[in-house]
């Protein structure tokens, strides 16, 4: 699918939250245009070539994008090598996807030196893998600068697999994103994997007698200790949607309707008031307009999240390699 949810205009998105300013500078769709007009092309066709032998590269730039907008805001901070960055935060041993946009910088390097930032590659690469994943497209706004700074102590307020409602929402928060953005960009969880032993505990261990959790629907749990045995291999990987793994749909919502949620942070989600609301209006046929409606406010939600804390030319750069800083 390639819809595209907006025409060219300017992103000054200013959000308070708990006294906090979370703010986007200036961004606009078509930055490039002039100066790299081959950027966004180049890219889609990184992107492409790469998911063409391994689609499961669409998830991890996903999450990479994700994880970066989380600390230090939208700037390639999770680009960074090094004993004490980012990619050292336990959250993010798992990440995948920097050598495509290592790959994508060393082509646009040549095309245009010193002009597209590596947070406005990983921006655009997200988009591109949702698309490449049958989901839908939106126009980037573009213009962010690339952070000096990538710690990782700064990584511990990144979501959790174990975090509450409650939690979920406060993390969502902090960042200017509401409880609606916050649904909607776990449905990201449509596509990808994870490890067993992040959820095994729901299986085997859930309370201190050993029982399993019982919000998840008895055949799906005897399907996810056959998956899953108690003393199997932990880093075993699975589909997050075991229904349509590598299709971006609202299958996700469903699950979690269903009892059907491998996270139990994802499975929480049913059982709260608020955020139940938003999840049965995805998973409603009816309601969801035929998946339409999800696919229309994620593209929003996700320009909403990766306009948080962008850096401009004083407190930013434009990197020559995104793994290192100038």
């Amino acid at each position: 699918m390639g819809v595209y949810l907006s025409n060219y205009y300017y992103v000054l998105i200013i959000v308070f939250v708990l006294g906090k300013e979370v703010r986007s500078q200036s961004l606009k769709n078509g930055y490039y245009s002039t100066s790299c007009p081959k950027a966004e092309s180049i890219v889609r066709s990184t992107v492409e070539s790469h998911f063409d032998s391994d689609p499961t590269i669409s998830p991890g730039l996903l999450r990479l994008h994700f994880h970066d907008c989380f600390v230090q805001g939208c700037d390639g901070s999770v680009l960074i090598k090094g004993k004490s960055a980012e990619q050292a935060a336990l959250p993010n041993l798992g990440l995948k996807g920097m050598e495509v946009i290592d790959d994508a910088k060393a082509r646009l390097e040549t095309e245009c030196p010193g002009v597209v930032s590596c947070a406005d590659i990983l921006a655009l690469a997200a988009r591109d893998s949702v698309d490449l994943s049958s989901g839908p497209s939106w126009r980037v706004p573009t213009g962010r600068k690339d952070g000096r700074i990538s710690l990782a102590s700064e990584a511990s307020n990144l979501p959790s697999p174990l975090d509450s409602v409650a939690v979920q929402k406060q993390k969502f928060q902090a960042k200017g994103l509401d409880t609606h953005d916050l649904v909607t960009l776990l449905g990201a969880h449509t596509i990808g994997q994870t490890d067993c032993q992040f959820f095994r505990y729901r299986l085997y261990n859930f309370t201190v007698t050993g029982n399993s959790d019982p919000t998840i629907s008895a055949s799906f749990l005897t399907q996810l200790k056959t998956l899953c045995p108690p003393n199997g291999d932990g880093s075993k990987r699975v589909a997050l949607d075991i229904g349509s793994p590598s299709k971006f749909d609202t299958s996700f919502f469903k699950n979690l309707r269903d009892g059907n949620a491998i996270l139990e942070s994802d499975q929480r989600l049913w059982s709260d008031a608020e955020t139940n609301n938003v999840v049965k209006k995805y998973a409603s046929t009816i309601r969801g307009l035929f998946g339409f409606r999800f696919d229309n406010e994620f593209g929003k939600a996700m320009v909403k999240m990766s306009s948080i804390d962008v850096k401009t030319d004083v407190d930013g750069e434009v990197r020559k390699v995104c793994s290192k800083v100038n």
